[in-house]
């Protein structure tokens, strides 16, 4: 499991997310209010990181795994949902908006899996606005876990909550975006079992390491 940096990095990431939770329940005579917030968007900051350097390493080494594939982005829901949950928890974010992103990251997650047993992984590959999703979204948890000034004359906390209503929003495109490139594929799921008989087009020969 740990055969290569990158999934090394991977697993760090798992790691670290009951790091950052655990720190909001230690006593204020362990840790000021401040000094955990701090401490928390630390953190998940170098988590966020790896999620980053994990991919570009699997790249640069040519060390690209069906389980490194696999758990990297199960590593990054892992990490979201929890900062979300933690953030609804401290009363800093919505509880509809963690739920919107939540919900459509697991959605996400089973639509791909399903297209990837169709062998049409790549239909639903990432796109430019789930990237700009992902930035937006990993503003807001790094700025509402800090919640603490930063920029002079402009509130963090305000600054957590636009980019996680931009995130949101995005989400909501996003899905619809992946939705209508899968929508072409859905009759193949209704298709008659006799066709599984039939022999398996070419590009479903590879489907176990897409």
């Amino acid at each position: 499991m740990f055969a290569n940096i990158p999934t090394a990095l991977t697993w760090t990431r798992i790691v670290l997310i009951p790091v950052f939770v655990v720190v909001y329940y230690l006593p204020d005579a362990w840790l000021s209010p401040p000094a955990k917030n701090w401490t928390s968007m630390t953190v998940f900051s170098v988590a966020a990181i790896t999620d980053w350097l994990d991919g570009y390493l699997a790249r640069r080494l040519g060390v690209v795994s069906a389980f490194g594939a696999f758990l990297d982005p199960v590593a990054d829901k892992l990490m979201v949902a929890a900062a979300l949950i933690m953030l609804v928890w401290l009363d800093r974010a919505e509880v509809y908006l963690a739920m919107i992103i939540i919900g459509r990251e697991i959605a996400i997650s089973a639509l791909r899996e399903w297209m990837a047993q169709l062998g049409q992984a790549k239909s639903v590959a990432v796109a430019f606005v789930g990237k700009v999703k992902t930035v937006a979204q990993m503003t807001a948890i790094i700025a509402l876990l800090l919640h603490e000034p930063l920029i002079p004359g402009i509130p963090t906390p305000l600054i957590g909550t636009v980019a996680l209503w931009i995130a949101a929003i995005l989400t909501l495109w996003s899905m619809v975006h992946y939705l209508k490139l899968a929508a072409p594929h859905f009759s193949e799921s209704s298709a008659p079992s006799a066709a599984s008989d039939a022999p398996a087009p070419p590009d479903r020969a590879g489907v176990g390491e897409v």
